[in-house]
């Protein structure tokens, strides 16, 4: 049973998130060629697909700050949100600060790597009406690159997880260097449920002088493989 944003410690050994920057976000519409949409939510897909391109934004409104060398994450420790209905782990040392616009976000103490949790209603039952997680990773990478802000931007793995009530849950990894904020790993995963769109975000720097290392890749990814709805 869940406490409402209630913190449990949890041992973790590894080596080891920025400010909600002003930008003008990329006009992005999905259209009716999902692979897996349904003709008779046509209309509600069109209203709900432009509450998911927040989605397709999302992980670089929180993102781009400047680069800082990696730190330690010596335990994460479980949040969980009851009133809007998610849980994660999250490192123990970093702060949850207040964004408009963000349900829960945390910082490391110098504000430069960041976990975000966006929480917004939908008309749609599945995360299946929007796409195959293969579709909404292209169209993530394709919104990504048209920033002008964007110099490079990769994807690295797409996966597909069932949340604790059997839902569709997609995750993503993707490298983005940008002028606004260097090169950073984004992590990110996205579940519908109870008619509400639930975003994960994860942002860690990994320059050249300070790439991501494989202990802390192993923390961030169980942090992205944490998350789940409580509903």
């Amino acid at each position: 049973m869940y406490l409402s944003h209630s913190t449990t410690a949890v041992a973790v050994s590894a080596s080891s998130f920025s400010e909600f920057p002003r930008y003008k976000p990329p006009h992005i519409l999905l259209n009716h060629n999902s692979p897996t949409a349904k003709e008779e939510v046509k209309t509600t897909v069109k209203t709900s697909r432009r509450c998911f391109t927040f989605f397709l934004i999302f992980p670089s409104s929180i993102a781009f700050s400047p680069s800082s060398p990696a730190a330690s994450i010596p335990t994460l420790e479980r949040y969980t949100d009851e009133i809007e209905g998610f849980t994660l782990l999250k490192p123990s040392t970093w702060a949850k600060m207040e964004k408009a616009g963000a349900k829960a976000l945390f910082e490391e103490g110098n504000g430069r790597n960041n976990i975000g949790v966006v929480v917004n209603p939908v008309r749609l039952s599945s995360l299946k009406e929007f796409g195959t997680p293969e579709f909404v990773a292209e169209k993530l990478i394709q919104a990504e690159r048209r920033k002008e802000s964007t110099n490079y931007a990769e994807l690295i793995t797409v996966a597909e997880r069932l949340d604790h009530g059997g839902r569709p849950l997609y995750e993503f990894e993707y490298k983005v260097d940008s002028t606004r904020g260097g090169m950073k790993r984004i992590f990110s995963a996205a579940l519908v449920a109870s008619k509400k769109l639930y975003l994960l975000n994860i942002a860690f720097s990994d320059s050249p002088e300070s790439p991501l290392d494989g202990d802390t890749r192993t923390v961030l990814e169980q942090i992205l493989h944490s998350f789940d709805s409580t509903v």
